[in-house]
Protein backbone atom coordinates (compact mmCIF):
# COMPACT_ATOMS: atom_id res chain seq x y z
CA UNK A 1 0.00 0.00 0.00
CA UNK A 2 1.20 3.36 -0.89
CA UNK A 3 1.81 5.30 2.37
CA UNK A 4 1.46 8.48 4.08
CA UNK A 5 5.55 9.21 3.52
CA UNK A 6 5.35 8.34 -0.22
CA UNK A 7 2.58 10.03 -0.64
CA UNK A 8 3.96 13.50 0.89
CA UNK A 9 7.30 12.89 -0.85
CA UNK A 10 4.96 12.81 -3.80
CA UNK A 11 3.20 16.04 -3.62
CA UNK A 12 6.09 18.00 -2.19
CA UNK A 13 7.83 17.02 -5.26
CA UNK A 14 5.08 18.42 -7.59
CA UNK A 15 6.08 20.36 -10.70
CA UNK A 16 5.39 23.99 -10.65
CA UNK A 17 7.11 25.29 -13.45
CA UNK A 18 5.24 23.59 -16.37
CA UNK A 19 2.62 20.12 -16.86
CA UNK A 20 4.43 17.15 -16.26
CA UNK A 21 2.76 13.69 -17.21
CA UNK A 22 5.29 11.59 -15.81
CA UNK A 23 4.39 13.74 -12.38
CA UNK A 24 0.76 13.14 -13.09
CA UNK A 25 1.12 9.50 -14.39
CA UNK A 26 2.90 8.66 -11.23
CA UNK A 27 0.09 10.40 -8.87
CA UNK A 28 -2.30 8.53 -10.78
CA UNK A 29 -0.30 5.38 -10.01
CA UNK A 30 -0.38 6.59 -6.03
CA UNK A 31 -4.16 7.28 -6.46
CA UNK A 32 -5.05 3.65 -8.16
CA UNK A 33 -2.54 1.98 -5.61
CA UNK A 34 -5.08 3.62 -2.90
CA UNK A 35 -8.06 2.32 -4.64
CA UNK A 36 -6.91 -1.34 -4.55
CA UNK A 37 -5.67 -0.69 -0.55
CA UNK A 38 -9.62 0.83 -0.65
CA UNK A 39 -10.90 -2.02 -2.16
CA UNK A 40 -8.98 -4.88 -0.07
CA UNK A 41 -10.53 -2.83 2.96
CA UNK A 42 -14.48 -3.38 1.45
CA UNK A 43 -13.66 -6.73 0.91
CA UNK A 44 -12.39 -7.29 4.21
CA UNK A 45 -16.05 -5.86 5.60
CA UNK A 46 -17.37 -6.99 8.49
CA UNK A 47 -15.70 -9.98 10.37
CA UNK A 48 -11.19 -8.68 8.95
CA UNK A 49 -10.92 -5.65 8.99
CA UNK A 50 -6.58 -4.24 8.86
CA UNK A 51 -7.20 -1.39 11.01
CA UNK A 52 -4.01 -0.06 10.14
CA UNK A 53 -4.69 -0.13 6.75
CA UNK A 54 -8.02 2.07 7.09
CA UNK A 55 -5.60 4.28 9.68
CA UNK A 56 -3.05 4.91 6.64
CA UNK A 57 -5.67 4.78 3.93
CA UNK A 58 -7.09 7.65 5.74
CA UNK A 59 -4.33 9.72 6.41
CA UNK A 60 -3.51 9.74 2.72
CA UNK A 61 -7.23 9.89 1.23
CA UNK A 62 -7.18 14.13 1.36
CA UNK A 63 -4.33 15.00 0.98
CA UNK A 64 -3.66 12.59 -2.28
CA UNK A 65 -6.98 13.13 -3.97
CA UNK A 66 -6.61 17.42 -2.80
CA UNK A 67 -3.35 17.35 -3.66
CA UNK A 68 -3.35 15.82 -7.58
CA UNK A 69 -6.53 18.01 -8.06
CA UNK A 70 -5.20 21.58 -7.65
CA UNK A 71 -1.92 20.54 -9.90
CA UNK A 72 -4.72 19.01 -12.78
CA UNK A 73 -6.54 22.50 -11.95
CA UNK A 74 -3.87 24.61 -11.72
CA UNK A 75 -1.38 23.43 -14.28
CA UNK A 76 -3.04 20.83 -16.46
CA UNK A 77 -6.83 22.22 -16.98
CA UNK A 78 -5.50 25.62 -17.78
CA UNK A 79 -3.31 24.48 -20.60
CA UNK A 80 -5.69 22.36 -21.93
CA UNK A 81 -8.19 25.23 -21.99
CA UNK A 82 -5.98 27.69 -24.09
CA UNK A 83 -5.70 24.72 -26.85
CA UNK A 84 -9.91 24.25 -25.99
CA UNK A 85 -11.08 27.82 -26.84
CA UNK A 86 -12.41 26.42 -30.26
CA UNK A 87 -12.92 22.93 -28.84
CA UNK A 88 -16.52 22.69 -27.34
CA UNK A 89 -16.02 19.09 -26.21
CA UNK A 90 -13.20 19.66 -24.46
CA UNK A 91 -13.76 22.68 -22.66
CA UNK A 92 -17.53 20.78 -21.57
CA UNK A 93 -15.35 17.36 -20.56
CA UNK A 94 -12.45 20.00 -18.51
CA UNK A 95 -15.52 21.60 -16.84
CA UNK A 96 -17.26 17.93 -16.51
CA UNK A 97 -13.78 16.66 -14.63
CA UNK A 98 -13.48 19.69 -12.28
CA UNK A 99 -17.28 18.98 -10.96
CA UNK A 100 -16.12 15.62 -10.22
CA UNK A 101 -13.29 17.23 -8.84
CA UNK A 102 -15.19 18.79 -6.14
CA UNK A 103 -17.89 15.48 -5.63
CA UNK A 104 -14.66 13.33 -4.81
CA UNK A 105 -13.37 15.83 -2.17
CA UNK A 106 -16.63 15.54 -0.43
CA UNK A 107 -16.62 12.53 -0.21
CA UNK A 108 -12.98 11.61 0.60
CA UNK A 109 -13.84 13.87 3.16
CA UNK A 110 -17.00 11.19 4.51
CA UNK A 111 -14.85 8.35 3.36
CA UNK A 112 -11.61 9.58 6.04
CA UNK A 113 -14.03 9.86 8.71
CA UNK A 114 -15.52 6.36 8.36
CA UNK A 115 -12.09 5.11 7.85
CA UNK A 116 -10.51 6.55 11.14
CA UNK A 117 -13.53 4.92 12.58
CA UNK A 118 -12.80 1.67 11.45
CA UNK A 119 -9.30 1.83 11.80
CA UNK A 120 -9.90 3.27 15.55
CA UNK A 121 -12.04 -0.09 15.93
CA UNK A 122 -15.50 2.03 16.82
CA UNK A 123 -17.99 -1.12 16.21
CA UNK A 124 -20.97 1.26 15.84
CA UNK A 125 -19.94 1.63 11.80
CA UNK A 126 -22.07 0.09 9.80
CA UNK A 127 -19.80 -2.43 7.92
CA UNK A 128 -22.24 -2.69 4.69
CA UNK A 129 -23.11 0.88 4.10
CA UNK A 130 -19.01 1.14 4.69
CA UNK A 131 -18.51 -0.84 1.97
CA UNK A 132 -20.46 0.42 -0.58
CA UNK A 133 -19.11 4.02 0.44
CA UNK A 134 -15.52 2.46 -0.56
CA UNK A 135 -16.58 0.62 -3.66
CA UNK A 136 -18.57 3.73 -4.58
CA UNK A 137 -15.18 5.99 -4.21
CA UNK A 138 -13.17 3.77 -6.01
CA UNK A 139 -14.81 2.86 -8.60
CA UNK A 140 -15.22 6.71 -9.23
CA UNK A 141 -11.37 7.70 -8.89
CA UNK A 142 -10.59 4.95 -11.19
CA UNK A 143 -13.44 6.01 -14.06
CA UNK A 144 -12.11 9.57 -13.56
CA UNK A 145 -8.37 8.68 -13.74
CA UNK A 146 -9.01 6.21 -16.82
CA UNK A 147 -11.20 9.07 -18.24
CA UNK A 148 -8.20 11.75 -18.19
CA UNK A 149 -5.76 8.75 -19.42
CA UNK A 150 -7.44 7.90 -22.13
CA UNK A 151 -8.59 11.65 -23.74
CA UNK A 152 -7.48 14.77 -21.84
CA UNK A 153 -3.84 14.12 -21.09
CA UNK A 154 -2.57 12.36 -24.34
CA UNK A 155 0.77 14.47 -25.06
CA UNK A 156 -0.27 15.47 -28.24
CA UNK A 157 -2.89 17.42 -25.43
CA UNK A 158 -0.60 18.59 -23.65
CA UNK A 159 2.02 19.87 -25.87
CA UNK A 160 2.40 23.77 -25.49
Amino acid sequence: MTDYNNIARLLSDRPTDAASLDWLKKAHDAQLTLCAALEEIADSLPANINRQKCIYAAKSLIPLVNGVHRYEEETVFPLLERQASDNNELASSIARLKFEHVEDECFAEELTDTLTRLGSGDGTVNAEAAGYMLRGFFESIRRHIAFEQQFMLRADRLAS
